[in-house]
């Protein structure tokens, strides 16, 4: 089986998100699948059965779980591939388009809802300016980019919230970013994800309604950092980020 990794919504290798891509003759075993995202260690690893007629199953695995969407291990697959892909998910059906150096998702929107989480004791340092919740994630809007950046979650007490994750989210503070966030997901076994973009799916929503405008970019300050550009089209989403392959072989286990 041939095996990438993939470092997604950069431009540069070592930077971004790394995700493992396994490019299966046939179907998998989940326990297997399973085994192998626990062994390459990434946040996320795509398995994609590419000798499918039409559209390619996609399934995606933390190191301890199977999870429902994920953006940059699907960007990864995207950019693998190459071209114009289409895959069944549990997310319903996905589609990327590799082209001048980018890859663009369309992915579903997943709307924010007011929500009254007690989330303060999680997020020392922050001043909560909002909280909202979507399909899976607890958003949290801080007042100012700074305690985005500088933030040290517990990420003890974020594990006990009834989430995947909890992003934390604060208007930009440069002239080429609309918005910066970071995301914690200790219960899914990612303590804090590099570059997430299915949460962008929950971001660019919210920010859209608060900024005025569907076309936006966003920047996940995490150590390794990552750019999301985003477009709302009514019930989907466009996420576009760049891909670097560092890693090509086969996998033998």
């Amino acid at each position: 089986m041939r095996l990438s990794i993939v470092d997604s919504f950069t431009g540069a290798p070592f930077a971004g998100n790394p995700a493992g891509v396994v490019l299966l003759d046939e179907p998998a075993d989940p326990a297997w699948m399973q085994s192998v995202a626990a062994e390459l260690r990434h946040s996320e690893t795509a398995f994609v059965e590419v000798t499918a007629d039409g559209p390619k199953p996609l399934r995606w695995f933390t190191p301890t779980v199977e999870v429902d969407l994920c953006g940059h291990a699907t960007l990864a697959a995207g950019h693998v591939l190459g071209g114009e892909q289409v895959f069944t998910t549990r997310s319903g059906e996905l589609r990327t388009r590799a082209a001048d150096g980018w890859v663009s998702m369309d992915f579903p929107n997943d709307p924010p809802r007011a929500a009254d989480e007690d989330v303060l004791d999680a997020l020392p340092g922050v001043t909560i300016a909002g909280v909202a919740r979507g399909k899976w994630d607890i958003l949290v809007e801080a007042t100012d980019a700074t305690q985005v950046r500088e933030l040290k979650p517990d990420l003890d007490v974020i594990a006990g919230r009834d989430a995947r994750c909890v992003i934390v989210t604060a208007p930009g503070d440069r002239d080429d970013v609309d918005f910066v966030s970071r995301v914690f997901g200790p219960a899914v076994g990612v303590p804090e994800d590099p570059v997430t973009g299915s949460a962008h799916c929950l971001l660019a929503p919210y920010w859209a309604e608060k900024l005025g405008r569907v076309k936006l970019v966003g920047e996940q300050a995490s150590e390794r950092g990552g750019i999301v550009r985003v477009l709302v089209n009514g019930d989907r989403v466009t996420l576009s980020g760049q891909a670097v392959t560092v890693v090509s072989g086969e996998l033998h286990a």
